[in-house]
């Protein structure tokens, strides 16, 4: 993959899938700007300090990112161990705003990836429900419909990913129709970051220990980056709306 001349947003950077996503695009000739709550630990080409949890504090980052971007990557979120709120605002109301912003910085063949997770497989359970949140307009709607439709604790990491699939993929053909932008999501399953202690944690012993034997370890973070970087590339200028699973086979168990 060739990024020479490109640059990227990546959200998350400072650790975990981001900084690997950024390390791999940075040796591929992009120019990578990193978007965290906390300080970068690699080498990037701007680094813009931002709570996404806040839509004045997305505007504000906004402001300092460059006026063209060729792909935004967003790879930031936090773990179902933290307030059901909280999951709400940055692996989806947040997360949906920055695209809304950034979608005028993309050019024709732009991209942007989403990173949702295995665990929201089952959104067609509840798609009258996504597809309702998805059609709120912006960030303070959004928790306006969530005020009234309040998700449990136990199950809002799984639902926001759900969320954030439904979103995606239902939005994607219209802003590739109408300005040639590419969205999709990658789905990893478990992921050896410095938060997959909170995921067993949110998860359960039995819940972990029953889906033990249906993988052969957890993913590292530089196996899930090249599939977040092959979306943005010109090699995947024809894909748009999928969600694609990098669980090492763990979702064909269930089949």
């Amino acid at each position: 993959m060739d990024f020479q001349g490109k640059t990227i947003v990546i959200t998350g950077a400072s650790s975990g899938i981001g900084a690997e996503t950024a390390r791999l695009m940075r040796l591929a000739g992009a120019r990578v700007i990193g978007m965290d709550r906390n300080e970068p630990m690699l080498t990037l080409d701007g680094f813009v300090k931002a709570d996404l949890s806040e839509q004045a504090a997305i505007d504000a980052a906004v402001k300092q990112l460059p006026e063209r971007v060729d792909a935004l990557c967003n790879i930031a979120g936090v773990p179902g161990t933290a307030p059901a709120d909280l999951v709400a605002r940055v692996n989806y109301l947040g997360l949906r705003h920055l695209c809304q912003r950034m979608l005028e910085r993309l050019p024709a063949g732009g991209s942007i990836v989403n990173i949702s997770s295995i665990l929201g497989a089952e959104w067609p359970q509840r798609l009258d429900l996504h597809k309702a949140l998805a059609e709120t307009p912006h960030f303070e709607a959004g928790l306006a419909w969530l005020a009234k439709h309040p998700v449990a604790q136990a199950s809002c990491y799984q639902y926001f990913k759900e969320a954030l699939i439904v979103w995606s993929v239902t939005q994607s053909q219209t802003w590739f129709l109408e300005r040639g932008v590419r969205m999709n999501c990658v789905a990893p399953g478990p992921v050896f970051t410095p938060i997959l202690g909170d995921f067993v944690q949110m998860l359960g012993d039995e819940r972990v220990q029953k889906d033990a034997h249906r993988m052969k370890r957890p993913a590292y973070a530089d196996e899930v980056a090249p599939v977040v970087a092959f979306l943005c590339s010109d090699a995947a200028r024809w894909v748009s709306g999928i969600n694609l699973p990098v669980d090492g086979g763990l979702a064909s168990t269930y089949v």
